[in-house]
């Protein structure tokens, strides 16, 4: 009866470490899953990347939320310069705006299951904006690295294994 008791306890335990238990904004090796950073997200739901564009070497900004059904969806986009890779318009339901300088087009609904990117070994200087955070992806992934960032449930193992960014600030 004792052992079990014991088999049963020992269950639970190793059950609770592998149970998905907190949504988190996740960011993943590759396609693998494998948690390399994480950071829980407030109320808001709202995180932005930003980069130095590899050819006209000024800030772009991507502005996301997350959505109920855990979807990532870009919001807006803000940059300097026409050049190479750089949108001149608006499409849709969107609105292009000039603001001191620089080139916004918001009231975008670009939605996505996951984003994939590859961290910047020379010029981008990948970094998340979370709140007044700013956090160089650098900091926890190596640079050249291609990462997906996800936004799902997390079990406790996955936690250790990773870096919870919001706290090695």
């Amino acid at each position: 009866m004792m052992k079990k008791i014991w088999i049963a306890l020992l269950s639970v335990m190793i059950g609770a470490v592998f149970v998905p238990i907190q949504r988190v904004l996740v960011f993943e090796y590759e396609n693998t899953g494998k948690v390399l950073g994480y950071m829980e997200i407030g109320e808001e739901m709202t995180f932005a990347v930003k980069y130095t564009h590899s050819i006209h070497l000024s800030d772009v900004i991507e502005t996301y939320k997350l959505n109920e059904d855990g979807q990532i969806v870009q919001q807006q986009l803000e940059y300097e310069d026409f050049a190479i890779g750089m949108p001149s318009d608006a499409q849709g339901n969107e609105t292009f705006v000039e603001k001191d300088g620089r080139y916004m087009i918001t009231n975008m609904n670009r939605v996505f299951n996951h984003v994939d990117l590859r961290i910047g070994q020379v010029v981008a200087n990948h970094t998340l904006i979370y709140r007044k955070h700013q956090i160089p992806l650098s900091s926890f992934v190596k640079e050249g690295t291609w990462i997906r960032i996800d936004y799902r449930l997390i079990n406790l193992w996955e936690m250790l294994e990773g870096v919870n960014i919001l706290e090695q600030r």
